[in-house]
């Protein structure tokens, strides 16, 4: 019976009480597990840099973009995931949940082990298309193909934390990655700093690291009450639900990939200017993720809260849902981004002491991160699509906004423009287009979709 308490206290009741106060509580929890992950992953740049060579962490930072590209991909169906079980449980089709459940992590562990074999062999091919220095190609590729080692303890956390979300539990995903996240730290240090193990050895703490943050997010699921609980012996792919959790989340998905593409090319932009352009974008990508993980945090909440309520049928919460998601991210975004922009140079020092880094860091912090407060405006507006099961539109949005303008930037200006700061002025720019356009969408969707339920 204690047990039983514990669990439901991890839990939120979306869709009946207060709502600002229950969003908050579920996207700090959220906000922290993303920007702890990301300080850990920042802590392979900075022990590299610190105590490795400027070659061994611009090796590490080369690999940023496609190492999203990958992640994003993936990680993007567990938004279907997330918002299919969202919609089972408002709308109480408890008889489905479980099997819902096993297939969402048989996926993890089949999406994982697929991505070894595909990162071993295709890891030297597609350091080459991003035209990585041939001073760090070496370095970069054995940092790459290490990595890749960690994608089934990637997905197993990510899809086992979607379902905990979809249920109202975003702390104990934070309480897995917060350890994880502490022994990645001390395994760096002692692979790189003990061992001399550079890339090899940041790599195989983020491995090792991984897999204890998978490993507890499935023990809280093979312990948890009947209808989320899984039974490793069952887990099974069923096709309804794998297909359910790819429409919503495939696009998703697509979007995460080709925004991480778009980034990949941006990325061979930043290559052209030499390691220490790349070490210093790679270190001032720091902020950027930082103020994402915050805004990422009310989005994600705005896909749990509008999918149960979407389910249930209240519709004038998932009105709700978007004005209080929306401010939140606008507003804790803003704090962050005035903050890391006052203390700037201390922040930038923990990563490199390089003068010539540093002023490539700041020229990006300059013209990107300083606004990166408008990204909420999208990814709030296309999570409350995506819990009202409208993923295809803020999909084909991102896509056109933050996708294909910024191709055509750097493919048609930046050529007779050969400058580093222009080159990060596509970002804001796409920033305000595709707001505006998935805002509009938000409400012409909403409009028609709560109408016709209503009827």
């Amino acid at each position: 019976m204690a047990d039983t308490s514990k669990k439901n206290a991890n839990n939120v009741d979306m869709i009946n009480g207060s709502l600002f106060d229950k969003i908050v509580m579920f996207a700090l929890p959220l906000a922290a597990s993303s920007i702890l992950q990301q300080l850990f992953n920042a802590a392979d740049l900075a022990v590299v840099g610190r105590f490795a060579s400027a070659n061994a962490m611009a090796a590490v930072g080369s690999n940023a973009a496609v190492i999203n590209l990958i992640i994003s991909t993936f990680i993007g169906l567990s938004i279907g995931a997330n918002t299919m079980l969202g919609i089972q449980i408002g709308s109480c089709r408890k008889n489905e949940i479980n099997d819902a459940v096993h297939t969402v992590i048989a996926s993890a562990f089949v999406f994982g082990f697929a991505l070894i074999i595909i990162g071993w062999f295709l890891s030297r091919r597609i350091l080459i298309l991003m035209a990585a220095p041939t001073e760090v190609m070496e370095l970069a590729i054995i940092y790459l193909r290490t990595y890749f080692f960690a994608m089934p303890a990637i997905m197993v956390y990510n899809y086992g934390s979607a379902v905990l979300r979809s249920k109202g539990d975003s702390k104990r995903p934070l309480y897995a990655m917060t350890l994880s996240g502490v022994v990645n730290i001390v395994l760096n240090l002692i692979f790189v700093v003990g061992f001399n193990l550079h890339v090899i050895g940041v790599g195989l703490a983020t491995v090792f690291s991984n897999m204890l943050s998978a490993g507890l997010v499935l023990y809280f699921l093979m312990t948890e009450e009947e209808l989320f609980r899984v039974d490793l012996r069952k887990l099974k792919i069923q096709k309804k639900y794998l297909v359910q959790m790819m429409k919503i989340g495939l696009p998703a998905g697509i979007q995460g990939a080709v925004f991480s593409l778009s980034n990949v090319v941006i990325q061979s932009s930043v290559n052209s200017f030499g390691a220490n352009a790349i070490a210093g974008s790679t270190a001032a990508s720091n902020f950027d993720f930082i103020s994402y993980c915050a805004i990422n945090a009310f989005a994600q909440s705005a896909v749990t809260f509008t999918s149960q309520n979407y389910g249930a049928m209240k519709y004038d919460r998932c009105k709700k849902v978007f004005r209080m998601c929306l401010l939140g991210g606008f507003s804790v975004s803003v704090v962050i981004v005035l903050v890391l922009m006052i203390f700037r140079y201390s922040v930038i020092g923990i990563f490199t002491t390089d003068p010539d880094v540093i002023e490539f860091a700041m020229i990006r912090l300059a013209n990107a991160f300083s606004l990166h407060f408008l990204i909420a405006s999208y990814e709030v507006s296309g999570g409350c699509l995506r819990g009202m099961n409208h993923s295809l539109v803020p999909a084909v949005i991102s896509i056109l906004g933050t996708c294909v303008f910024r191709l055509l930037y750097v493919f048609t200006y930046i050529p007779d423009h050969h400058d580093f700061a222009l080159l990060f002025r596509v970002y804001p720019i796409s920033w305000v287009i595709t707001g505006i356009l998935t805002i509009s969408a938000y409400y012409i969707v909403r409009n028609r979709v709560f109408k016709a339920g209503a009827q």
